[in-house]
């Protein structure tokens, strides 16, 4: 069932509200940049994320194809999500769920995770090892 999820970065310059079903899965991945970041995300339509206070703290970065806006908070470096755009999906968010003021302990334990073998763009394929995701 979606739910109205309040989330920021951690020193709350950037604050963002999110409808999402956590049921409907997660995803954690292997690339270069979501490893090292340590990155769990959700995916929802663009339209299901709002910022609702310091978007002008947000800035940029991007790599390999160009295709993702991973966003950034200037101040604490935290990134609360990313915007893109795919074919199948249209428009979309990719909501670092650790960012999620509050969600409980229990409903992210609860949460499906898919694992994505970027670091190979084999997106739709489970890496080898997952266990340091």
């Amino acid at each position: 069932m979606k739910k109205t999820y309040h989330g920021s970065c951690h020193c709350q310059a950037i604050r963002f509200e999110c409808e999402l079903d956590l049921d409907d899965g997660t995803s954690r991945c292997n690339c270069s940049v979501c490893t090292k970041a340590r990155f769990w995300k959700t995916v929802v339509k663009a339209d299901a994320v709002r910022i609702v206070g310091g978007e002008g703290e947000l800035t940029e970065y991007r790599f390999g194809g160009n295709n993702i806006r991973h966003l950034f908070c200037r101040i604490c470096g935290i990134k609360p999500f990313g915007r893109g755009h795919l074919d199948e999906l249209g428009d979309f968010v990719a909501v670092n769920l650790a960012c999620l003021d509050d969600a409980t302990d229990e409903e992210l334990a609860a949460a499906p995770v898919r694992y994505e073998d970027g670091r190979h763009n084999n997106w739709n394929e489970t890496p080898a090892e997952v266990r340091y995701l």
